[in-house]
């Protein structure tokens, strides 16, 4: 009976590429220890992967996260792309709330053209981007420093948040699946959370390479964006999942 179960475990959490232990109670119809032991188990056989609050098959488990210096280095080219894509669905006088991570840093490079523009950011590598751009209002939001991410993170940084009628949300992703969009930190989830829940039109910014990846959390599905971002067009499966989900999918060198 067990090992049915484990079986059957194993396939789920390969499927859903990350999920709760809450959640693999109630499929299972068995208590938390049960799991816990189960969990344990197929952590030994080298199938999956214990994170915060639940767990992730092998081929999905979230990678250590790099400092932001060495993030930032990476596909460099290609987050500059996804901005300048990004910036096409801007108009003149938008507040907007840019999210932290390294491809929102390119965001305000591309915005020179634009006579007024108001940006809510937690990012700090970002407020420091656009110090040269007088035409951008830059509001920054309070919080406790994250060095990973170089933002500022916190419910402070989320009550200040709710109090902006933001237009337009530009978020990024540690990577994405089929079950969701998710995130490395525990500490911007609420954040990330709060962005989609406040603004009128949210677009989802991320390189080809994180689609099929999945991070710690998920905080969000492709159902809560109009919009998909991205430097080269992902595989067939989720361009349709970005579709059926009613998001319009952007490339930016197309």
């Amino acid at each position: 009976m067990r090992n049915v179960r484990l079986l059957e475990m194993e396939k789920l959490i390969a499927q859903s590429g990350t999920i709760s232990m809450t959640e693999l109670c109630k499929r299972f119809n068995v208590s938390m220890n049960t799991v816990r032991r189960d969990v344990a188990e197929l952590k030994r056989r080298g199938e999956i992967e214990k994170v915060y609050g639940g767990v992730v098959s092998v081929d999905n488990a979230p990678k250590a996260l790099r400092s932001f210096e060495e993030r930032q280095q990476i596909a460099e080219v290609s987050k500059q792309s996804i901005c300048r894509r990004a910036a096409d669905l801007l108009a003149d006088g938008d507040t907007i709330f840019v999210d932290s991570g390294t491809t929102m840093v390119h965001l305000a490079d591309n915005l020179a053209a634009f006579s007024e523009l108001t940006i809510v950011t937690n990012n700090l590598a970002l407020v420091q981007r656009a110090i040269p751009y007088e035409n951008l209002r830059v509001i920054v939001l309070p919080g406790q420093l994250r060095r990973k991410t170089n933002s500022l993170t916190g419910m402070e940084t989320v009550r200040s948040l709710r109090q902006f009628n933001v237009k337009k949300a530009f978020l990024a992703t540690t990577g994405t699946t089929a079950s969701g969009v998710t995130n490395s930190s525990p500490q911007e989830y609420e954040i990330k959370r709060c962005a989609l829940e406040c603004s009128q039109v949210r677009v989802l910014m991320l390189c080809r390479e994180k689609f099929g990846h999945a991070g710690l959390m998920t905080y969000g599905r492709f159902e809560d964006f109009d919009y998909v971002v991205t430097d080269r067009p992902p595989e067939e499966n989720y361009v349709n999942a970005v579709q059926q989900a009613g998001a319009r999918l952007l490339v930016a060198n197309e």
